[in-house]
């Protein structure tokens, strides 16, 4: 029996988990897809050749909103399926959008959106505000050697990370609020809008409620932004020379 056990409670840990899984992969070409067209977007109306500090926060902020549009369905399920109050309405992934669309509508796969498109938006505009700094100040590789280039962007992206997970995280804190209410006919939920809830966790609970799950979190998307940018430039280096363009 003890094993079953053990087995059922290990499995608990990964609850949730067929969500971002399928999410990842259009998440994060929508984050680089989006920076790059936004990007070229800024630099032609506002008249300039090169990115700057202010147009990589502005392009990061733009492609984070538009990255939000991707993901809050496959958030709203993983916070409905890890949630204890609610698991057990829910026999897994399929199941839960099932239910949702049934029994609140539609549209509540978009609950939250309001919430995650401020969270997208502080951590990209951290994350790529941080790396267009770090990367000029970090020593220079003229040479093109792959083994600086990965350094560089390894350190570049970890600094954007931690920075971005900082700025977003009480906004994930609240998203988690809004998406884990479900609709009732007639009621007034307590977590609306964002900044609303913000204020309402900060007075009930305290500041450091806006934090909760920090440590975690940053051990994660930390060293992921690191990781994530050495993977997408070799990745788009590959393409360019399938292409004949370096």
């Amino acid at each position: 029996m003890k094993v079953p056990a053990l087995i059922y409670r290990a499995s608990r840990l990964y609850r949730g988990i067929g969500a971002p899984i399928l999410m990842e992969a259009p998440k994060r070409a929508t984050k680089f897809a989006a920076n790059d067209e936004w990007g070229k977007v800024y630099r032609k109306a506002f008249g300039v050749e090169k990115m700057n500090q202010s147009l990589s926060i502005l392009t990061g902020a733009s492609a984070g909103a538009t990255e939000a549009f991707v993901v809050v369905p496959f958030e709203l399920v993983k916070i409905r399926l890890q949630d204890k109050a609610q698991a057990h309405k829910y026999n897994g992934m399929v199941d839960c959008v099932q239910k949702i669309v049934r029994q609140e509508g539609l549209l509540t796969l978009y609950q939250g959106l309001e919430s995650t498109v401020w969270r997208h938006v502080m951590w990209n505009s951290g994350y790529f505000g941080c790396i267009f700094q770090i990367r000029a100040m970090l020593p220079a590789n003229p040479t093109k050697d792959k083994s600086i280039q990965m350094r560089n962007d390894l350190i570049s992206g970890s600094v954007g990370g931690t920075i971005g997970t900082v700025l977003n995280t009480p906004f994930d804190v609240v998203k988690s609020r809004i998406q884990n209410s479900p609709k009732q006919p007639g009621g007034v939920p307590k977590y609306g809008w964002a900044f609303g809830a913000l204020g309402t966790v900060a007075k009930e609970e305290g500041f450091g409620a806006l934090y909760k799950g920090f440590l975690p979190k940053v051990l994660r998307l930390g060293p992921g932004g690191g990781i994530l940018l050495v993977v997408f430039t070799g990745v788009m280096d590959f393409f360019r020379k399938m292409r004949g363009d370096v």
